[in-house]
């Protein structure tokens, strides 16, 4: 067979065989969203400014793709503009929570300004963010060939060091075999994403990671993501109301002087 030219010399696609799926759209009960809207009430209330907050969405390990509840943390410096996460305080926040319980993502509010996106810093969180839940939860979502050209297929007990210099890789089997082909896991993991308003406003992304076994291959990806709302029967009673007020008076920090660096919208 002749080809015309180069670019039909093609290298056959890798196989790839999908075993498991990461969540397309956020579900969240409704009791973690009123949470996070009344957080939002709290901080202005108390504090009589709009400062941006941050905290975790928490889910059970037997489901983890939903969000049953909101976790705040210590926010060392609550400003008007921005808020950051510390990969540390993401780790120590875990370590005090039950053993059911982990972090799937993180949600943070931008007050009352009038930028209802996600900015640059917002995304740098959310990167920091998933190298930790990924750390924690991931699942294998794919099985994919490796494509090795010139593959060199030895036997145990009958083969040289001579033969080891022909091919670019060598598999080894304990019986001969003619062909062989290598699938490696593909491991697969997420991390939600949200900001809301002081209007009501929300938005969503889901952050993924993707890493192949063998190869290393790190794959880092995002897309917007609709919010799936879930009323499990929980609410915000007088009691947890209450207890939700005496910890944003205790975790929220905010500063009152001008900061020099802002938010990159």
């Amino acid at each position: 067979m002749r080809f015309k030219s180069l670019s039909q010399l093609k290298r056959p696609a890798a196989a790839a065989v999908v075993l498991d799926s990461l969540p397309q759209a956020i579900r969240m009960t409704t009791y973690a969203r009123a949470k996070a809207f009344k957080i939002n009430e709290l901080v202005q209330s108390i504090y009589g400014l709009s400062y941006e907050w941050y905290g975790y969405t928490l889910a059970r390990r037997d489901d983890p793709e939903l969000i049953r509840d909101i976790g705040l943390p210590e926010n060392e410096q609550n400003v008007l503009e921005y808020t950051s996460i510390d990969p540390e305080k993401i780790a120590s926040y875990q370590e005090s929570l039950a053993p059911d319980c982990f972090i799937n993502g993180w949600i943070h509010s931008h007050g009352d300004l009038d930028f209802h996106v996600f900015s640059a810093t917002d995304e740098e969180n959310h990167l920091t963010v998933l190298d930790y839940v990924t750390a924690l939860y991931k699942k294998p979502i794919a099985k994919k060939e490796i494509v090795i050209k010139d593959l060199n297929l030895l036997v145990v007990g009958q083969f040289t060091d001579q033969d080891l210099k022909t091919g670019s890789a060598c598999l080894i089997t304990d019986v001969p075999v003619s062909q062989a082909r290598i699938l490696e896991t593909i491991y697969g993991g997420f991390c939600y994403g949200i900001v809301i308003g002081n209007q009501g406003w929300h938005q969503q992304e889901i952050y993924y990671k993707q890493r192949a076994i063998l190869s290393g291959q790190t794959t880092i990806s995002h897309n917007p993501a609709d919010l799936i709302l879930v009323d499990t029967g929980q609410y915000l009673g007088d009691t947890e109301l209450a207890a939700l007020t005496a910890e944003v008076k205790d975790k929220i920090n905010p500063i009152t002087y001008k900061l020099e660096k802002l938010e990159i919208l």
